[in-house]
């Protein structure tokens, strides 16, 4: 008999079979908090529009405070489950009902596995992402291991999305069994969790090993059903590889491998995504007539863009409005530089057609081009973000940035 036991009524940190010690009450009394403030706090940073640079502000906020308590919470629930791993737990008050001891404790380890799993997952999407609401600690925004891809993003949030409603029911079914407990049987089971030190029936009723051995294996199935649908839904595609892929095009120079990258500033940080679906028809000769090397015609599939966290955000009307431009198109003749080439193009980007200029580098050996280049555009030239008339939500700078190698078309 432990001093716990010996005095029953004496309040202590540490669990007895009758009771639960302050310990395991705060670590329970805090998940809870943190749970059921940050599962509103989605919602409500889900549902907030982004019209203008001050909605978009808050949203950001908003997720940013999602994301911060969602990861406290981990920590607590954490220390609260290896508490409780350590701690005897007080014995049952609904001994002899043993369709109601299954269900209770099956719940229990339903809900202890997704206090686990949804912020552990909602902290592996992050960060898979870029941009858009940083979790607020000093520890970075990046996990080891984690790459930064759409694809691994989009896996975890599918975990995520998944486990917050498994996570959802079992809080609903644990509220209600606590209530039950407390109004309609009138025994101590929630009493003996809050503050102070109920009144216990004496001697208390015994739980059998099979009992608990059943509600593993009943918790077990429910994670492994819940853990495969989150796998399928993560496998998914998304609705943009519906989207036909652009024709390929025949050209003097072939482009064998290259990037079609873009950077723009949110709310303060650099966001870089990358365009998967471009075609090049590029003409080129390096023995030039008035400095003409040539000409290019690039040709993007909008819809293909993922930029992190604000992908959706970026293919709305507001910015690229994929719906009604779903391509575009920069093409112009290749001249030589003072450093280099550049091309004299016209860039056609939702709905408008914008002089732009591209300088580049360019490097030829065995019949095989290894270009580079950058350029920074400005988003009001081409009409997007009329609702962010300022740089404090979204910059006006958006900085592009080409790297190709392409084999000339006669020598493959």
């Amino acid at each position: 008999m432990t001093a716990t036991d010996a005095r029953p009524d004496h309040p202590g940190p540490r669990n007895s079979s009758r009771r639960y010690g302050s310990v395991a009450k705060t670590l329970h009394w805090l998940t809870a908090l943190l749970i059921l403030t940050a599962i509103p706090l989605g919602l409500v940073a889900n549902a907030w529009p982004y019209d203008t640079s001050a909605q978009l502000a808050v949203k950001a906020l908003l997720f940013s405070l999602h994301k911060t308590i969602g990861l406290l919470a981990f920590f607590v629930a954490l220390a609260r489950i290896l508490w409780a791993t350590i701690q005897p737990r007080p014995q049952t008050l609904i001994a002899g009902r043993p369709t109601q001891l299954l269900l209770a404790d099956a719940t229990h380890w339903v809900l202890y596995a997704s206090l686990v799993i949804v912020p552990l997952s909602g902290w592996l999407h992050h960060a898979a992402t870029t941009g858009f609401a940083p979790i607020w600690w000093p520890f970075g925004q990046t996990l080891p291991f984690v790459p930064r891809s759409e694809a691994v993003a989009g896996f975890f949030a599918a975990w995520h999305w998944l486990f917050t409603k498994l996570l959802a029911a079992a809080i609903l079914l644990h509220i209600a069994g606590a209530l039950k407990h407390h109004y309609i049987e009138r025994d101590a089971t929630l009493a003996r969790m809050l503050p102070g030190q109920p009144a216990l029936p004496d001697p208390m009723p015994q739980r059998t090993g099979g009992e608990g051995r059943r509600a593993r294996i009943l918790a077990l199935a429910i994670w492994a059903l819940a853990l495969a649908g989150g796998t399928l839904l993560g496998l998914q595609a998304d609705d943009r590889a519906a989207i036909p892929r652009l024709a390929e095009v025949q050209s003097e120079w072939a482009v064998q491998d290259g990037t079609l990258e873009i950077t723009v500033q949110q709310l303060g940080s650099a966001v870089t995504g990358s365009f998967a679906d471009w075609t090049a028809e590029i003409d080129f000769t390096e023995t030039p007539a008035d400095r003409l090397h040539g000409r290019v015609d690039v040709v993007i599939a909008i819809g293909s863009l993922s930029l992190g966290g604000v992908t959706t955000q970026a293919l709305d009307a507001e910015f690229f409005n994929a719906a009604a431009f779903p391509t575009a198109r920069f093409s112009g003749p290749i001249r030589a530089a003072d450093q280099g080439y550049v091309v004299d193009g016209i860039l056609s980007l939702a709905g408008r057609d914008v002089a732009a200029v591209l300088p580049f580098t360019l490097a030829i050996a065995d019949d095989t081009a290894t270009v580079s280049a950058q350029v920074t555009l400005d988003r009001r030239d081409f009409g997007m973000g009329p609702s962010y008339p300022d740089e404090s939500s979204v910059g006006f700078g958006v900085d592009v940035r080409v790297a190709l190698t392409a084999v000339r078309a006669d020598a493959e």
